[in-house]
């Protein structure tokens, strides 16, 4: 690797802005209506969008092929690599239970909370400020990327080490550190994986997916192998690294940009204008989990955390999909940000689409968690069945509007996702931390539901401030409507059983269900499916109302 230093910043072209200044936002009676019409030619050719460059120099589009098709067409491709992925992290989680026993599965839990948000440090936006910016050498602009990428990295993973023996002695648990600090290696390993950032700007879901997709699928066959051979928690340890070294390598290999160190003080602080609100809310999230953590631990014991442990997992796996989509369409909201119209009928549509999947599997998981513990988990995981129940209504409702980091993001000032942080740390402090010491896991899905709510009242005010006349109660009801007849029929069945439960009857009412949303779904959002499967067969579509 070579290393260059230097005073100046990434070239810009005229018309890009730093990451930390206010764009002007629009009055209420200045805003453009929701588009009902075809697009305009400057999103489905090529020509520029507000004076900028040309987005077809920075997104790689096919020949003939719009924005809009080539986004729609990405979400399913994306989405088809990362439910099914999503899908092998909550089979390695749930199924690891098989192999463990609750005290286990609490151990590892305390290891991979420790590390995950420690991590969360790490998600201060550089790849996000290099997906947005327009530097004309697009390699030099990668490089300086890369460098500010590693040394984070591998300061963040001297705090790990730092932090381990500290959250040892809190949790009254030495034996995390060890395994804690082999799978710390993950921090430093993935920043070789930067190469796949270039395809995420370029919008080439297959290759950006592929090489994603490699991680993950290894993580899982080494940590079966390892389980079935008796390892315990280790063999979650060894299987995280093994998935992040391969899937480095194979980065490294494919990437088009050489990877060398470009350190540059004006790019670092133009990065740093952008990431310190990102890095705050980082660090509050940090507060909320390991305060959880700490409490619980404190107040139901080793076998609560383990059932936090689980209920995490269905709350992360509920946020994948609208993931998939704030993945997908970032480069392109991007491009587009300062067609105001656009900009918020995308908001408005990929919201709606997240919440169609987001909302079902909530309430889903809420009406079949019992079946779950019954059937798979066992006897053992009996007790976490009302948490499993409540977070799935909770993360269900989660969903509205959770996209709204994107477009923040987008627009450049990013620090309402700062205060949003901070106010909902404070929930914790002030209502969910002394109902768990007082309730113990009740008092944790209390506090839960009451932080959610607070959220949803922040994003609110600020999306409001983003689109003028956005109104989110009307918004709200009209994502409730499809999920209401599905859980319906499950219960009017349900008062008609008689006899003992069976898997069987389970899994029939689970069909019902999802047959009946789906009916549902089409019923209220047809204008809008209708619109996104024009695209996904590359036609042109009359769009629906945002």
């Amino acid at each position: 690797m070579r290393i260059r230093c230097g005073c100046s910043a990434i070239s810009k072209t005229p018309t890009d802005k730093r990451a930390g200044e206010h764009k002007p936002k629009e009055e209420p009676d200045e805003r453009p209506p929701p588009l009902e019409t075809e697009p305009t030619p400057s999103l489905e050719g090529e020509e520029t969008l507000g004076g900028e460059p040309d987005w077809r120099s920075r997104i790689k589009l096919p020949r003939g092929k719009s924005l809009r098709v080539h986004a729609a067409q990405g979400v399913v491709i994306n989405s088809l690599f990362q439910i099914g992925l999503a899908s092998i992290g909550l089979i390695q989680r749930l199924g690891i239970a098989a192999f463990l026993t609750q005290t286990e599965y609490g151990i590892w839990g305390l290891i991979v909370t420790t590390l995950v948000t420690l991590s969360w440090l790490k998600q201060v936006g550089v790849s996000d400020k290099y997906v947005q910016q327009d530097g004309v050498d697009q390699e030099l602009a990668f490089q300086k990327a890369f460098t500010l990428e590693l040394l984070y990295s591998a300061a963040l993973y001297g705090l790990v080490l730092a932090a381990l023996p500290v959250y040892a002695v809190l949790y009254g648990q030495g034996e995390i550190v060890v395994p804690g600090a082999v799978l710390g290696l993950v921090l430093v390993v993935s920043a070789l994986q930067t190469p796949i950032w270039i395809a995420y700007r370029q919008m080439q879901f297959v290759r950006q997916r592929v090489l994603e997709a490699i991680n993950p699928v290894v993580a899982l066959i080494v940590t079966f192998a390892l389980a079935a051979a008796g390892y315990g928690y280790w063999s979650l340890v060894i299987g995280g690294v093994a998935g992040a070294v391969v899937a480095a390598v194979a980065a490294v290999l494919t990437s088009p940009f050489k990877l060398a160190l470009r350190y540059d003080r004006g790019t670092l602080g133009e990065y740093f204008s952008f990431s310190w609100p990102l890095l705050v809310s980082s660090a509050g999230s940090i507060v909320i989990v390991q305060g959880t953590v700490l409490v619980a631990n404190f107040s139901v014991g080793l076998a609560g955390v383990g059932i936090l442990g689980l209920a995490t997992t269905v709350a992360l796996f509920a946020d994948r999909v609208d993931a998939v989509i704030r993945q997908t369409i970032y480069p392109a909201v991007c491009a587009v940000r300062d067609r105001r119209d656009v900009f918020f009928e995308t908001f408005v549509k990929s919201n709606r689409i997240g919440v169609i999947f987001g909302l079902a599997f909530g309430l889903a998981f809420a009406l079949f968690a019992s079946d779950l513990v019954t059937f798979v988990l066992g006897d053992r995981w009996e007790d976490a069945t009302g948490v499993l129940q409540a977070v799935g209504v909770i993360v269900g409702i989660r969903q509205i509007a959770f996209n709204w980091t994107v477009f923040i993001r987008a627009d450049g000032d990013t620090r309402p996702l700062a205060v949003n942080t901070i106010v909902v740390m404070a929930a914790f402090i002030l209502i969910t931390a002394p109902l768990i010491l007082t309730l113990g896991l009740t008092g944790w899905v209390i506090g839960f539901a009451a932080s959610v709510v607070i959220d949803l009242i922040v994003r609110t005010y600020y999306l409001g401030k983003l689109f003028p006349g956005f109104r989110m109660a009307g918004y709200l009801l009209r994502s409730l409507l499809p999920s209401i007849p599905g859980p319906a029929a499950v219960l009017l069945i349900r008062t008609l059983e008689t006899g003992p439960r069976s898997a069987g009857l389970a899994i029939a009412e689970l069909a019902v269900y999802f047959v009946v949303t789906a009916a549902a779904t089409f019923v209220f959002e047809r204008a809008l499916i209708t619109e996104v499967t024009s695209y996904l067969r590359g036609r042109k579509q009359r769009l629906a109302p945002a």
